[in-house]
């Protein structure tokens, strides 16, 4: 039987799943059915989480811990057949996607350290016979909107945080990627969480978004997507003084210098911006080469993605599944063909047939371009990548920063000098020294600067600063 996914509100599930879920690898399998939700079931899904905030909120940390620990256990136990599902629904080759499962059973272990965690801070007061309390408590209700590139991991790194700061949820995964929402839901639920504290809710991100910031009952709001529906939520959320977060894509550079380790640099290159079929808002898309290693550099870079192996994500050979879905592949065409038109030369970058349909596109390499060209300035969000020639350093640095974007960077080199620059003058939230742009443990800050990211840092302990308010009592005995 085909599975149905549905909402979960106040601790029911409800709602008829209509709307097929399709394997990118394979058109014809239907991973399941999911629904659509209503307004009236956003608005109730709202007042659940609203209704169990205290609950929640006065909860002790151990509780929070020991839910949070159950979920991240199961999670890790079951990481094969959740990366069986990624892979099935969303298209991430089975290892990446058995990756990302195992990543985000280690953030909910995680997270359920920091709420066992919480400090605060007993200071004098200036005033004789008075002490200063400073504290933290969770800022309330919180809407979560999450991507469809990393249906596991993005969630895990927004609930886990949220729900160890004693805040209850209502999430909204991407329509895509149903079947890992409603896994992970169901692992929390089981792991032993109060009725409405997690509250999930499919449906379209723009009418739940509008919900959540009309509702008067959310106190903050994390989303991750695009730049344009990105600032659309923050500029409705922050009138009606919501609490926001937002991150929003990179067209992230990659900079290869002449003293680099040619081999390595080829290899970082080409997990940074095919691996994950390119759609991650990390993946370097923009290739900044100096010319002493230019020539060299792209022969080798494109003799390396030509033996990529593209297939059906359930095929562990398979190094890069098929793009997402029918619009995805479309847009990434329409920026090749565009690059093209532009003056690129453009090496690979066919549509694919293999013995299941699917939405297969073989990696592109865009060559001869310059940081002027719309391949260069917009996020393509595919395994498509553009060489731009540049005559030192300082050029390739210049060029690097020579965007809208910041979340991050990269270099590939062997100077002390060069690394120590960049890493302080690159306009980014990360810096990657001769490793993949892509790529960010569980324990430590993610975020970018410019247009990428607006709000406080996710994962890691300065997950805290979204997740949770300062409080300062004064006190006289």
């Amino acid at each position: 039987m085909i599975k149905k996914y549905q909402h979960l509100i106040a601790g029911h599930w409800q709602g008829d799943g209509e709307i097929p879920n399709i394997n990118p690898s394979d058109t014809n399998d239907i991973v399941g059915l999911t629904t659509s939700a209503s307004s009236t079931e956003v608005r109730e899904a709202i007042s659940a989480a609203h209704a169990a905030r205290n609950v929640w909120a006065y909860s002790n940390p151990q509780q929070r811990f020991d839910v949070l620990d159950r979920a991240g256990s199961e999670i890790l136990n079951r990481a094969g057949e959740l990366g069986e599902l990624m892979a099935r629904e969303e298209g991430k080759p089975i290892k990446e996607a058995t990756g990302e499962a195992t990543r985000s059973g280690l953030l909910f272990k995680f997270f359920a350290g920091e709420a066992l965690r919480l400090t605060g801070d007993i200071v004098p007061s200036v005033r004789p016979g008075v002490t200063v309390e400073i504290t933290r408590e969770p800022i309330g209700v919180v809407g979560i909107i999450t991507p469809w590139n990393f249906p596991l991991a993005i969630p895990a790194w927004k609930i886990a945080p949220a729900l160890a700061w004693g805040n209850t949820v209502i999430f909204k995964p991407a329509s895509n990627v149903p079947g890992c929402a409603w896994e992970l839901a169901d692992i929390l639920v089981r792991a032993g969480l109060p009725d409405g504290v997690l509250n999930l809710i499919y449906g379209s991100g723009s009418a739940v978004g509008s919900a959540l910031t009309e509702s008067g009952l959310v106190d903050a709001i994390s989303f991750t997507g695009s730049v344009v529906v990105g600032n659309q939520l923050a500029v409705a959320a922050t009138k009606k003084g919501i609490r926001v977060q937002t991150e929003m894509g990179g067209k992230n550079p990659m900079v290869v210098l002449d003293d680099a380790d040619l081999d390595l640099a080829v290899e970082i290159c080409i997990n940074g911006a095919f691996f994950s079929t390119g759609q991650r808002c990390t993946a370097s898309s923009r290739l900044i080469v100096t010319k002493g290693i230019h020539d060299r550099f792209v022969a080798s870079l494109e003799k390396r993605m030509r033996e990529l192996k593209v297939g059906n994500a359930l095929d562990p050979a398979t190094e890069i599944g098929p793009v997402v879905d029918q619009s995805q592949l479309e847009q990434d065409c329409r920026y090749i063909e565009i690059a093209k038109s532009e003056g690129g030369e453009v090496v690979g970058g066919e549509i694919l047939q293999r013995s299941t349909p699917g939405f297969y596109l073989a990696p592109a390499l865009i060559k001869g371009t310059n940081n002027d060209m719309t391949i260069n300035r917009e996020e393509v969000f595919g395994p498509v990548a553009s060489i731009i020639r540049a005559d030192d350093y300082d050029e390739a640095l210049s060029i690097a920063n020579d965007t809208w974007f910041g979340l991050s960077s990269g270099i590939c080199s062997t100077s002390l000098s060069h690394v120590s620059h960049f890493k302080r003058n690159s306009r980014s939230g990360m810096v990657m020294v001769n490793v993949p742009t892509a790529g960010v443990d569980y324990h430590v800050p993610f975020g970018g600067t410019k247009a990428s990211s607006y709000g406080a840092r996710e994962q890691g302990a300065y997950a805290k600063e979204f997740y949770s308010v300062v409080k300062t009592a004064y006190v006289s005995p």
